[in-house]
């Protein structure tokens, strides 16, 4: 499992929509994203430039279906 690196709830939402994921509303801080087929939604909290928790970004990743390496690539 590669360490996740320390990355903002924007940087994330952007990762995300580069791996096919909508933005399909927000609710208070929470950016919820949906992609067509997908059974599940992938709640990301975006509080301006701080950092996402490992542990929130983890869960996210596995609800995405995406693996730690495809999610990373998404990064750069």
């Amino acid at each position: 499992m590669p360490e996740l690196p320390s990355v903002s709830g924007k940087d994330v939402v952007k990762a995300f929509q580069r791996l096919g994921f909508k933005l399909a509303r927000i609710r208070g801080s929470h950016h919820i994203l949906k992609r067509d087929g997908h059974p599940h939604l992938v709640s990301v909290p975006v509080h301006g430039s701080q950092s996402v928790k490992r542990g929130t970004l983890r869960g996210a990743i596995a609800a995405s279906g995406a693996s730690d390496e495809d999610f990373l690539a998404a990064l750069e």
